[in-house]
């Protein structure tokens, strides 16, 4: 070995040295990996245009070939591989929530905003939806109830439709004749009024009825008479 290539040749315990010191070196997780440039932009795409555009889209406006977008965008996204991707998404959308989420002093202020613009514009009718908007998220001052039945009258038997006729017929009968005993008396009476004229009706009916007959017997005699006198002149 000549004297110069001896002078920067790496010597066996110098080797196992260096091989020592590079086994020391802890190595970086995965997951706290530092992203390359497209792989950050590839999360930017996916959190800020969510929604808008495809992972294949988001691949493709970060960089990545077309004809691989696809294939890339599922591994990005894919945990198992690249941990520390999947790790920047979730951080990235995290931050949006924080920014935009809604949450119900946000949503006072906004709809307070609104109401006063709209109030300073002139538009009335749309700041008392503002302020009825913030009265129904407060959650005390307006209270909505709802009906919901079940089946209906073909479903029923006839039992069934004469009891929910009574109910009807019940739940009207105090706005009809009155509240308590005195709509029940006003009741009685006027079904004996009723059933007194039905009575004076058909009695006179009755008289009449006789009264013909007896008029009918009356003409019946008289010709009889007539038809004798004639039989004696002749």
């Amino acid at each position: 070995m000549s004297p110069l290539r001896s002078r920067y040749a790496i010597t066996p315990s110098v080797r196992k040295e260096v091989r020592k010191q590079v086994k020391r070196t802890p190595k970086v997780a995965l997951i706290d990996r530092p992203l390359t440039r497209q792989q950050e932009k590839f999360c930017m795409e996916l959190v800020y245009k969510d929604g808008q555009i495809t992972l294949r889209e988001a691949a493709q406006n970060a960089g990545y070939a077309m004809k691989s977008a696809h294939v890339r965008a599922s591994e990005l996204t894919n945990p198992d591989k690249y941990p520390h991707v999947v790790k920047r998404i979730h951080e990235l959308r995290a931050e949006v929530d924080a920014k935009y989420g809604v949450n119900y002093h946000r949503h006072q202020r906004e709809l307070y905003r609104i109401r006063e613009q709209a109030l300073g514009a002139g538009a009335y009718s749309a700041a008392v939806q503002a302020e009825k908007a913030r009265g129904q998220a407060e959650g005390s001052i307006y209270i909505a109830k709802s009906e919901v039945r079940h089946g209906t009258i073909d479903s029923m038997d006839r039992d069934q439709v004469l009891k929910a006729l009574d109910e009807i017929k019940n739940s009207y009968d105090p706005v009809t004749y009155g509240n308590g005993d005195t709509g029940g008396r006003r009741r009685t009476k006027t079904r004996e009024r009723l059933l007194e004229a039905d009575q004076i009706e058909s009695a006179e009916e009755v008289d009449r009825d006789e009264a013909g007959d007896v008029g009918d017997e009356g003409g019946a005699g008289s010709d009889a008479v007539r038809s004798d006198g004639e039989s004696a002149s002749d």
